[in-house]
């Protein structure tokens, strides 16, 4: 079956046979949780490996790459007695100052939350001051802005750390720690921010890129589509996710995050401070910017950027590093007994790994 004949759709067994007959020897990354979930649930990397596809995670969790210094201002406030809301994989991630969940165990206010509506409700019902704790990327950051736009109780704030994808992609490229001939980029950022925040990689950098689904022939698809550009020698953003994502992605979602939201410079876990990469509330919403109306709880927080002794979670994060090659993975670090952030998160790449590696 020739690789220029085939061109969409398709078994996994015909894309993986039109791969193969490239003779390639070729290493994508993805920078997606739950690309890495169906990828080592469905045993993709296998068959893509013995296509001669290497397939690594980067910065696609976002529990993973907020900082230790920031669930280290969560703890603070929450030992200050504030009502702190976090979404469920943020509550064990260790730090040098112990978990969120250490802090709720000797009285702290720490509450899961399944989105941000419910801390606002939360904050509605009792006097007491609530701090929700906004993660995630260009997907979740819409659902922060919406509440804030049509208004919340005197008594609710934000402590934002909210990032956005295309400045960690730079950093990527910027440090050249590992070789990548393709990107695969993620469905549902695309969604809302369109591909053509892509474009000045491929322009740049003459990097192949495919946005993709999340069922598995979406990412045998991607691959086959990146391995298709480099054997005709293009560099492009290809879409493969057109059932949901537009070049033009969702304006709405993206005019809420604009008017809420400033990007600044902040660093990521495992990578050091990226330049406009994160996302703060601006000016008009201060009243309820918890960096602001809890800074001198905040100012007494320590710096907590150190991982666990051991932990190689920045190497995972930065694709440098496969989960399986941490000498903690599986033996000292497991979900039951965390030393880092991708073995908390079910978006983790350790913690996929363990799930479906037979540990």
């Amino acid at each position: 079956m020739s690789l220029f004949k085939f061109r969409d759709g398709g078994t996994a067994r015909e894309i993986l046979a039109s791969i193969a007959e490239q003779g390639v020897e070729l290493r994508f990354m993805h920078v997606c949780g739950t690309h890495q979930d169906t990828m080592v649930h469905f045993g993709l990397e296998e068959l893509l490996r013995d296509v001669g596809i290497e397939i690594r995670q980067g910065p696609g969790c976002p529990v993973c790459v907020t900082t230790g210094s920031e669930i280290g201002a969560g703890i603070a406030l929450a030992d200050a007695g504030k009502a702190v809301c976090v979404f469920g994989d943020m509550l064990n991630v260790p730090t040098e100052a112990g978990s969120l969940a250490d802090a709720r165990s000797r009285g702290g206010d720490v509450r899961i939350v399944y989105s941000i509506l419910d801390a606002v409700e939360m904050a509605r019902k009792e006097d007491k001051e609530v701090v929700f704790m906004a993660v995630g990327f260009e997907t979740t950051a819409p659902t922060t802005a919406v509440p804030l736009v049509k208004g919340v109780p005197e008594n609710f704030s934000v402590y934002s750390c909210h990032r956005i994808v295309p400045p960690a992609l730079e950093a990527i490229f910027q440090m050249g720690e590992v070789s990548v001939d393709g990107f695969i980029q993620p469905g549902h950022v695309s969604a809302v921010t369109g591909t053509g925040m892509y474009e000045p990689f491929s322009a740049k950098y003459g990097m192949p890129q495919v946005v993709a689904g999340f069922e598995p022939l979406d990412l045998l698809m991607a691959c086959h589509m990146l391995v298709r550009q480099i054997a005709e020698g293009r560099a492009e953003v290809e879409n493969e996710y057109r059932r949901l994502v537009r070049k033009e992605g969702n304006p709405r979602a993206r005019g809420m995050m604009d008017r809420v939201f400033v990007a600044e410079d902040r660093a990521w876990r495992g990578f050091p401070v990226i330049a406009s990469s994160a996302l703060a509330l601006r000016e008009a919403y201060a009243a309820h910017d918890a960096r602001l109306v809890h800074e001198d709880i905040l100012s007494e927080a320590p710096e907590l950027d150190a991982e666990t002794e051991g932990c190689r979670c920045g190497e995972v994060l930065r694709g440098v590093m496969r989960s399986e090659e941490c000498p903690l993975f599986g033996s000292a670090c497991d979900p039951q007994r965390p030393m880092g952030p991708c073995m908390v998160s079910r978006e983790g790449s350790c913690n996929i790994a363990y799930r479906y590696g037979g540990l």
